[in-house]
């Protein structure tokens, strides 16, 4: 098209049916994601790929548009093939200059500040504004008016059923809805994990956040101290406020969002022996002189556990912060008949750990542990009878589910580790072969 027709005011026409694209988006896109979301549910892939074919299908006319504009200005600036060089250059230089101005600005200061709807409007327009010196100056008349529909209220950002809670942070979209049993939940970008999870009147979930109730009496002294990594909205913490209360928890959560909305709806201020560190789990320990009776990495970005928490060195580090004695629990996805990303993160720890071990009370998740010293399987069956009442229903499961965990492969490292390559073949085949994300509870379930 550039060399067909090579006119400034076509580029304008260009950029401005992107920008007005780019416009209308905030306010058509719940409709398409909902269709293609309940479209694809009913043949079970489910919303994290009708989210992308929808997406994919919103942004194309502008992402194609937009994507046009270099080459056509290239074509426009050339006078001299012999020139062609230092012409693209210097475009490109404007453009990558642009495109790290455009990522930085968007994702750390106007989605934080002013939400997406309006970061996408602020976006459009610049671009008409943009086109406007193209095409005329009555043009900017549309500029005046892509910009009025900044003061459009923007409402609730994603209705939901039972919404209590929604923010965007700088990490992820944070939800907190409520059930008709009364219990509230903790969801992240819309996921079908829950990330936390509170009860009335029960520190107790029936989720995988009970399997760290059993950790404690496993070390076969007195835990004084806990790091959390992925405190998220403190379900963990507060069941140990009232099960372990002489415990003193350290829980790193990187997104104050989180933090705020665990306060407000979750019960994450009920353990006064909880401090909440806003931080990144692996930076924080590379920073702190603090050692500890018992760190839980349960670090869940929908579906992954974050690379460089599941590697040797982040193992490694780990260990070098526990007290003599001392426990790591992992939190790991799992699928049934799928043992993959369990085996990997298990090779891995016994890659810093002396040996390592599996439990598995549910079909998506298993609990991993390692101790800074070899134990006898026959000393956790014997300590494991000292939890506290509340979780003793418990016990039975994990005295027949104990599993000693056996290296395979290599382990995960800073350089090479496909986390979420297995975790997404883990979700894919399983999903291919008919089965289904439902998930019976633990017997602690309120």
């Amino acid at each position: 098209m550039a060399d067909r027709r090579p006119e400034p005011r076509l580029l304008g026409w260009i950029v401005l049916v992107a920008a007005l694209s780019i416009a209308i988006l905030p306010f058509v896109s719940r409709p398409v994601l909902d269709l293609a979301v309940r479209g694809l549910d009913a043949v079970s892939v489910g919303a994290i790929v009708g989210s992308f074919f929808a997406a994919l299908a919103l942004f194309a006319i502008p992402v194609t548009l937009l994507g046009a504009v270099s080459p056509f200005a290239i074509r426009l600036a050339l006078d001299n093939v012999g020139e062609a060089g230092t012409v693209a250059g210097r475009l490109y230089a404007l453009s990558t200059v642009g495109s790290i101005i455009g990522t930085f600005a968007s994702a750390l200061i106007l989605i934080p500040l002013v939400g997406t709807q309006r970061t996408m409007l602020i976006s459009s327009a610049l671009l008409v504004l943009s086109a406007a010196l193209v095409l005329g100056l009555r043009w900017q008349l549309l500029t005046i008016g892509v910009a009025a529909l900044l003061f459009i209220p923007a409402g609730t950002i994603k209705a939901s059923p039972g919404l209590l809670y929604e923010a965007e942070s700088q990490y992820q979209y944070v939800q907190v809805l409520q059930r008709a049993n009364g219990s509230r939940v903790l969801k992240l970008n819309e996921g079908v994990a829950v990330h936390s999870v509170w009860y009335p009147g029960s520190v107790l979930t029936g989720g995988e956040w009970d399997m760290f109730l059993l950790v404690p009496p496993l070390l076969g002294r007195p835990v004084e101290s806990m790091l959390v990594i992925g405190n998220a909205g403190g379900t963990i913490a507060r069941a140990y406020g009232e099960l372990y209360p002489g415990v003193r928890i350290d829980g790193v959560e990187i997104d104050p969002k989180v933090t705020e909305a665990g306060r407000r709806f979750l019960g994450l201020d009920d353990n006064w022996n909880l401090h909440v560190v806003t931080d990144d789990g692996r930076p924080f320990l590379r920073l702190t002189d603090k050692r500890y009776d018992v760190i839980v990495v349960d670090a869940y970005r929908q579906p992954y556990i974050p690379f460089y928490l599941a590697t040797k060195e982040f193992f490694r580090l780990v260990r070098s912060h526990l007290t003599p004695g001392g426990a790591l629990a992992l939190n790991v996805a799992a699928v049934p008949g799928d043992d993959r990303l369990s085996s990997a993160i298990g090779t891995t720890v016994l890659a810093a750990f002396p040996e390592a071990w599996r439990w598995k009370p549910l079909r998506f998740n298993e609990l991993v542990l390692a101790f800074d010293r070899p134990v006898h399987r026959s000393d956790l069956e014997q300590r494991v009878g000292g939890v506290p009442a509340p979780a003793q229903p418990l016990v039975p499961l994990f005295r027949s589910g104990l599993e000693a965990v056996q290296a395979e492969g290599e382990p995960l490292t800073d350089d090479r580790a496909p986390v979420e390559w297995l975790t997404d073949r883990m979700i894919v085949d399983f999903i291919a072969q008919g089965g289904e994300l439902d998930e019976l509870p633990l017997p602690t379930a309120p």
